[in-house]
This record gives C-alpha cells, structure tokens and sequence, in this order.
C-alpha cells in the first residue's frame, strides 16, 4: 500500500479521497489554485502545494505542475478524482514515465474509450448494441448534416472527447443543426480540447442506467451492479439511484455482463463506468464508458456497503479486487441528490457568492449511514464562477426505495443554505412528481413535470413575515438589559401599542403591524389580514409561531437586511428594510443587456446596428463550464458593443448598448 498519495483535484472528491487514505494510514498531498488557497480540501489533507490561477486551465489542467508537486513531496502515487485530468491518457502516460502511479485506468484504456467513436466502433466490434449514428473521423459540417438526416431527426449531437453534457445538444430539425453543432463545438474545445462530436439518434424516452465496473492488474473484474441516472437537466445528472427500479436479475445480469466484457476488451483495471441508454421494455444500448469514480458512486456504496475509493487505492498499489463477483450482495435502496448553486427558475442559470450559511441535515458518516453529505465547502466558503456548480452531494438509503424517498426529502427540508440560490427545493419537489415517486423514469421526466417543478410559490408572505418578526423579537430579547425603563417591549398602562414592520420580497413591498396589548397577547396584520400572534424562541435562529389557530416551527437567518426562513413546507428570503436607511435610494435602470453572472463572452450574435426584438439572443457566455444564451430584455437597436468575444465579464456588466 502507498505511503504517500497526491490528489489532483478539488472539492467534495479531495476531500472524500483524504478521508479513506486517512483511514488506511496513507498520508495526501493536496494541490489548489489561488480560487482555493483557504478550501476545505486543502485543510483536509496533510500538505499542499500551489499550482496556478484561479481558472482550471491555469492550475488543475496543469499536469506539469501537478508532476512536479508529487515528486517535490514524495507522492508515490495521483489520484485524478473525477473531472480535470482524470480521463487524460497523456497525464496516465506522463506519470507512468515519471515512476509515478495513476490511480485509474492504463493510459491506453482512457484512450480507447475516451473517445466516444472510438469507443462505439470497438463495441459494435466486440457484439454489443449500439443505437444508430455516425462516429467516424470525417467533421466536415455538411457531411455531419447529411449525416443526421440519414439517421433521422431528432438526434443529439455530442462532443466525442467529453461528458458531463457539455457538448451536447439534441436537434429535432435540419433548421436548428447549424446553431447546435457550432454550440456544441465551442462548449466541446472549451471543455476537453478537441471539437470533435459524433451524431446518434435520440431515442424517444430513454432511461439512463450505467453500471459500476471494476478491474484490478491480475485480470479481473466485476460489476457491482447498476444505478438509474434518467431524472436530468441539459444532461446533467440531478437525482440517481441504486438499484435501478422494474431491474429483473436477469437483466441485472445482462447488463453486467456486457459492462464487464466492455471493460475487458480494453484491460482495464480501477474504477470505472459503463453507461447505457435503455428503451422502456428493457432493450438497452451501449452510450459511453466514463473511465474513472463518478459522481454518483455513493449510491453504490450505499447498497454495497464497499468504500470504492478504498478499492481503487488497493488495485492501484498491485493488490487483487476486495471480492469476486459470487461474493458482492446489495442491500436496501439509495437515492443521491446533487445541491448546485443554480437558478432552476432561469434555466438552471449557475449562481455564485458566499455560503453565508450551509447548514445540513444530522447525518451519520459512511457506510450504511441513513443520510450521508459529502461537501468539499465549509459555511462561510465562496462559490466562484471557475469550477462546477455542485455545492454537495446528499445521499440516503432506505430499506426500500418507499423509505429511502422518505428520508430524501426529510433531509432536503433540513437542508438550509443561504447567501446564494440553489436548487434544494427544486430537488424536494423533484422527487415528489408523481413520475418519480411511482419510478416512471426517463430522461425527460424534469421537462414532462414542468407545471409542478417550476415557478412554485413560496411560503406565504403571514407565514414568512411572522417568521421575520419572531427572529426581530429574538434579536432584541437577547440584547435587551435587565433595566426595565430601557425595555423594547411596548408595554402600556391603557390601549396598545402598534410596531410597523416593512418588508420586502419577490420586488413587492409588504407592511406589517404587530400589536401589543396591555391585558397580555399580540396580533399580527399582514395585508389586512389580522391574527392572534405568540412565539416561543429556543435562540435567535430557532422559533415556534402561534399564528391563528396554527402552529409552525421555523429557523431563521439573517445577513443584514435581509433574512431567510425554513419551515417544514418550504422557504423564503425577505427585506427587513430601514426606510430611513434607503431614503435616498432612486429607481434601478431597467432594460439593459447584463451579465447574469460572472463567466467569459464567447459569442455576440448581433452587431452594432442591428434591430433586435425582445427574446432575440444575443449574446453567449460561458460559466462553471456551460455556454448560456442571453436575450434582449425589449425592443431596440444596438448601439455598441462594450466587451469583445473572449472577455472575462463581472456579474451584472453591461455587455452592449441597447437604444429604444
């Protein structure tokens, strides 16, 4: 076993990878950009070593520098984790020539199924079906279009280098190929350096099934069963689970069989991913093989109770595979959910800012833990615009999949973030469509469940405004004096006295009374409506309202002006504001074409001159690795173009003058 291993990546997977080695007695080795000189992989690991800027071109994609830290520290071995460099056959190369180990596949493994035409025209070579499409080398644009209409529409364009969904596209006309290959072209250079894509056709209802596969040196290898990827967005992955629900053993074995026989035709040893897109009566297809640990791999640990990473550091080092495949059993049921900070309102727009608060939901660490979080940030971390949007991963198993859905969304609810958006309460209303909680599960389940995923209404503004009073009162009983004459608690001799409380959410403007009376007892009106009001405060984030004949418990936090609450039915965010404060506030400039978040510009697609209409794209950027369009907010003509293609632009930039 290794003495000393360095961990080329960042985030929750560093940080997962120094847990195991820790417990193994291996001592890690991190490395970090200027973006993550304070990360919490950095603290979780016994050295670190800088190597770059803050962009990942400029550090983790520096493989040179990487080299040269583990052999500064010692490392005998790298463990690429997943993204960055984990599927570069020239980085698994140049730590085999410099006596360094990979902890992952033989170079020529990754690069037999790095690509994705390569990889297809080796299974359809080794027996194994394939959906029909177009992998060869040939790029020309007017071939590739002949090329889809030979296939038939729709079909989905995809980067042949890559994964993760980006480069990918699915097209349902010969109108719309033009824009979505040159899209997928610059999402797929910007992302793995090769532009190269290949065209398949887009099966209709598809479910996303993958199974783990794992190698060891002496030969061998086995499957550790399958997981369910389907629920997704812009083919990103958002919920997965293990097993894959309606899998017959027979089909179980099936598909385990030909993962095994794929990874066998390419001698690969460690973890790997072998993913298939399957019809609805069980015909399944070869897709990609993910030649590393992915994301989802908790799940399978989950039902497995195996540590993977703990396998990959022991095939890594020359020892055989923990277990044969006669002697790996699952249990129960496993549902992983990634928290991202996004918008899923804007089109699942990426979000950054500080994680002013991460609280999580009380879970035990591990192997057959009911909840588990792996969290690569700390409460108090920044989310910058260079790295993935995923905050954390949060996992629950179950007996059944009944029970694991239920501790799902009990674990979402105690999920409190705040300081950015994030799609936690998108991901509790996600498992709660009736599609997933009955398992009728394909790839477009998120977009068939719009009406009751998107655009929800928040908690109600009594509720909401209550909660914002109690966490006031809260705040001014805990500094209040002993000194009765400095009291704020509106005592009076005759009447009542009456507090004004203004708030603000959603851009509309709230006033609230709260009135005290002298016999005992408030009321609270909120738009005209009046309620008996009382509550009971364990601390100043911790509340339980009396409101009419209800009762709520809350947690409240608040930064500034501004305070979040939590209940049991969902959350809000409003303005506490101090009038005087703002007096001088005027009106915000509206119409204007702005950055919704920090990225790079790639693309203007109207010039100056041009009439636009409102809707019409304009612009593209790129963010947290994914192009996003953004369109006119009205009517107008061009003037001027402030920042040319290739631009880092800030959050909230103008990026062209629109004129009336």
């Amino acid at each position: 076993m290794f003495k000393k291993i360095l961990i080329a990546n960042r985030g929750e997977i560093a940080c997962r990878v120094a847990a195991t080695a820790r417990r193994l007695g291996i001592q890690t080795v991190a490395v970090y950009s200027d973006a993550d000189h304070d990360a919490q992989h950095v603290q979780a690991c016994d050295e670190a070593v800088h190597i770059g800027g803050s962009a990942p071109r400029d550090s983790y994609l520096q493989w040179e520098r990487i080299l040269a830290a583990a052999k500064q520290t010692g490392a005998q071995a790298v463990h690429p984790g997943y993204g960055f460099l984990s599927e570069n056959e020239a980085f698994a190369q140049a730590c085999a020539d410099a006596g360094v180990v990979f902890i992952g596949p033989p170079p020529g493994a990754i690069q037999a199924m790095g690509l994705k035409a390569e990889s297809k025209r080796l299974m359809e070579a080794a027996g194994v079906p394939l959906v029909p499409g177009y992998h060869g080398a040939d790029q020309d644009p007017t071939l590739l279009k002949r090329e889809a209409e030979r296939i038939g529409y729709p079909v989905l364009i995809k980067a042949s280098a890559g994964g993760g969904g980006k480069g990918m596209r699915a097209v349902y006309s010969a109108e719309e190929f033009d824009a979505a290959l040159a899209s997928c072209k610059r999402e797929a250079i910007n992302s793995f350096g090769d532009d190269a894509v290949l065209i398949e056709r887009y099966v209709q209802k598809p479910r996303h099934i993958e199974i783990q596969v794992f190698g060891d040196t002496q030969g061998d290898c086995v499957y550790l069963f399958e997981r369910d990827c389907s629920v997704q967005r812009r083919h990103q992955k958002v919920l997965e689970e293990a097993p894959a629900p309606g899998m017959t053993p027979e089909r179980r074995a099936q598909m385990g069989e030909a993962a095994v026989a794929a990874a066998k035709a390419v001698g690969y040893v460690g973890a790997g991913t072998v993913e298939f897109i399957a019809e609805q009566d069980g015909r399944f297809y070869f897709m990609e093989m993910n030649t590393r640990l992915q994301v989802e791999h908790p799940v399978t640990e989950a039902i497995t109770g195996q540590d993977l990473v703990e396998w990959q550091l022991r095939v890594a080092s020359g020892e055989p595979l923990p277990l044969r495949q006669s002697e790996l059993r699952m249990q129960g049921h496993a549902i992983e959910a990634r928290i991202c900070a996004e918008n899923p309102d804007a089109g699942f727009l990426p979000a950054t800012g500080s994680l002013d608060v991460a609280r999580w939901p009380e879970h035990v660490a591990f192997q057959r833990g009911h909840v588990r979080i792996d969290a690569g940030v700390r409460e108090g971390d920044a989310i910058s615009p260079f790295y993935d949007s995923m905050i954390a991963k949060l996992i629950v198993w179950g007996e059944d999949r009944a029970q694991a859905l239920s501790r799902l969304d009990a674990a979402l609810r105690d999920t409190h973030i705040v300081g950015l958006q994030t799609n936690v309460a998108f991901l509790r209303r996600c498992a709660a469509t009736a599609s997933f909680a009955k398992a009728d599960l394909d790839t477009g389940l998120i977009e068939r469940e719009r009406a009751a995923l998107f655009d929800q209404p928040g908690l109600p503004l009594r509720i909401s405004a209550a909660a914002v009073v109690a966490h006031t009162l809260a705040v001014e009983g805990a500094a209040q004096s002993t000194d009765p004459w400095s009291a704020r608690d509106g005592w009076r001799l005759f009447g009542s006295a009456t507090r004004r409380f203004d708030l603000e959410t959603g851009g509309a403007h709230h006033e609230v009374l709260l009135s005290r009376h002298h016999r005992g007892g408030m009321t609270l009106t909120v738009e005209g409506e009046a309620m008996d009001f009382a509550v009971q405060s364990a601390d100043i984030e911790t509340h339980e309202l009396f409101l009419g004949e209800g009762r709520i418990r809350v947690k409240t936090y608040a930064q500034c002006e501004r305070v979040a609450v939590f209940t049991a039915d969902g959350s809000a965010v409003l303005t506490e504001v101090d009038l005087i404060a703002h007096a001088g506030d005027g009106p915000a400039e509206g119409g204007r074409l702005t950055a919704p978040m920090p990225g790079k510009l790639v693309a203007f697609l109207a010039q100056a001159g041009d009439t636009v209409t409102k809707g019409q794209p304009l612009a593209v950027m790129e963010a947290m690795k994914m192009e996003h369009t953004i369109s006119s907010p009205r009517d107008g003509k061009v003037a001027e173009l402030l920042f040319a293609v290739g631009d880092q632009v800030g959050d909230g930039a103008e990026l062209l003058k629109l004129e009336a």
